[in-house]
């Protein structure tokens, strides 16, 4: 049964984050004012495009349009989370066009769809293909600079539409031990559904604005070894982004474990 309530702010750190990050999590750019809804994002100079070794996403920017700050291309095969636990790697799948209603029926009806073989269970890689309506969609590998991922810099710096449209996210969550007792939390803008291993945990409706912990699961078990963390969101218009991380059972940020976007071999 899927399980949906507000979760306190568990420390003061994620207090002053939520505070600092201004949770509505409209585009920014540094040392910017937000920027208006539909705004493009701020274009990243060739000099900050490969700070700290990374290049920015995407490598080729669609035409007329360039590339964005708060994502990256990933540059190793794992990367651990940050200091509150936020997961920065994901798989995202190039939006597939939806209706405007954000209620749960609909949202549930449209994620239940079937657009692409598998779309439940599969572990795609960046670059990896799928047809959905007969258009041809990429999965694209990136890091996220934030807390949150921002799903309106993929899409803008892609060229494609970020209103009215279902994003899909996958990533891989590497533990070194079985760790029991943990929930998942995460945020969206706007609607969303998270599974973990196959199990739906949370779902979240209606136009909303990314909180962090705004929907924390039941207490779960991940597994020695790779977890599998699958999202659906759906954007009405605005904004998109989302954030996502695990607490212990002390309801503190979950770190000690590497993300990756294949599962490490034996």
């Amino acid at each position: 049964m899927t399980m949906l309530h507000r979760f306190p702010l568990l420390t003061s750190a994620a207090l002053a984050a939520s505070a600092l990050l201004t949770i509505a999590a409209a585009p920014q750019s540094q040392g910017s004012a937000p920027a208006q809804k539909g705004a493009a994002p701020t274009k990243a100079s060739p000099a900050a495009s490969k700070a700290g070794g990374t290049a920015a996403f995407p490598a080729k920017p669609a035409e007329g349009r360039g590339a964005t700050w708060t994502l990256t291309i990933p540059a190793t095969p794992a990367k651990a989370p940050d200091a509150q636990g936020f997961i920065p790697r994901w798989l995202l799948l190039e939006p597939t066009p939806v209706s405007s209603d954000l209620t749960e029926n609909f949202v549930r009806t449209e994620v239940k769809k079937e657009y692409f073989p598998n779309q439940f269970t599969i572990l795609p890689k960046d670059g990896d293909k799928v047809s959905v309506n007969g258009q041809e969609l990429t999965w694209h590998a990136v890091d996220t600079k934030l807390y949150n991922v921002n799903l309106y810099h993929f899409g803008w710096s892609l060229n494609k539409p970020t209103t009215n449209v279902l994003f899909w996210a996958v990533t891989i969550v590497n533990c070194p031990r079985e760790m029991r007792n943990v929930r998942l939390a995460i945020g969206s803008n706007a609607a969303s559904i998270w599974w973990v291993n196959g199990q739906e945990l949370i779902g979240i409706f209606g136009d909303r604005q990314t909180v962090i912990d705004d929907g924390v699961s039941r207490h779960i078990t991940l597994n020695k070894g790779p977890n599998v963390v699958r999202a659906a969101v759906v954007n009405g218009g605005g904004a998109t982004d989302f954030c996502a991380r695990f607490l212990d059972a002390n309801d503190k940020p979950l770190t000690g474990f590497t993300v990756s976007l294949t599962a490490p071999s034996n």
